[in-house]
């Protein structure tokens, strides 16, 4: 069974539809990239996902061995939050609230995870260093190693390179691939075509939705369309 699927859904707001009749499933150990114009749907789409809105129609289903609590969640960074005045150590470790339930402090099993993925994500030496004073792309590393605290099956991320510079965008992609690698299940918004280098499954959100391999993809007419259109 998929981890994911989504059976004819409609996503949209207040009965209103933005996208109608969207169908695709999620393996374990994908790698999708969400494409699609400014204000195709992706974000609603996410938020769907996520269960934080509705699907005006159809059905979402989990496979049993996933629980909506259990998807990390890397969201797109307003400027309140990269202005957040917290150690990179408390954000990291904040990413296992979403583990511990109604449990009101952190085990040392949360510690223990915490620190293995700030080890993993190459922070160790920022631990003690606040939020707030780090670069575009040592904050991204630092939230995604929160959302592995939240999940190691399936991480979201919604736009996890904006405002980043070419090398440090390739140095995150690289990060995330790492990651795929080792058995996590990638869904990463984008608008950046440069994110599908490693991505095994597409969906192109639009007037007409797309889904399969990169490969069939790159040969599709919605790939020529959103080259036409702006797609980086």
């Amino acid at each position: 069974m998929a981890l994911l699927s989504f059976e004819n859904v409609a996503i949209g707001y207040e009965n209103n539809p933005i996208v109608q009749n969207i169908n695709f499933s999620i393996e374990k150990g994908d790698y999708l990239v969400i494409l699609g114009e400014n204000g195709a749907g992706k974000s609603t789409l996410l938020k769907t996902m996520l269960g934080l809105l509705k699907p005006l129609s159809g059905r979402i289903v989990f496979d049993t061995e996933v629980k909506k609590t259990e998807i990390g969640y890397l969201p797109q960074q307003t400027v309140v939050q990269k202005d957040f005045p917290a150690s990179v150590w408390e954000i990291v470790l904040s990413g296992c609230l979403a583990r511990n339930g109604l449990r009101p402090f952190y085990s040392k099993k949360d510690k223990e995870l915490a620190n293995y993925n700030i080890n993993r994500l190459g922070l160790e030496s920022l631990k003690k260093r606040c939020y707030r004073e780090l670069s575009g792309g040592q904050q991204q590393r630092v939230l995604l190693a929160r959302a592995l605290c939240a999940s190691d099956k399936i991480l979201v991320l919604d736009e996890p390179v904006t405002g980043l510079d070419p090398k440090v965008t390739l140095q995150l992609y690289e990060i995330i691939d790492s990651l795929n690698k080792d058995g996590i299940t990638i869904i990463m918004i984008s608008h950046d075509l440069q994110a599908i280098s490693h991505a095994s499954k597409v969906l192109h959100v639009g007037h007409e939705t797309f889904f399969g391999n990169k490969d069939d993809y790159l040969k599709s007419q919605d790939y020529q369309l959103f080259l036409d259109k702006g797609g980086k």
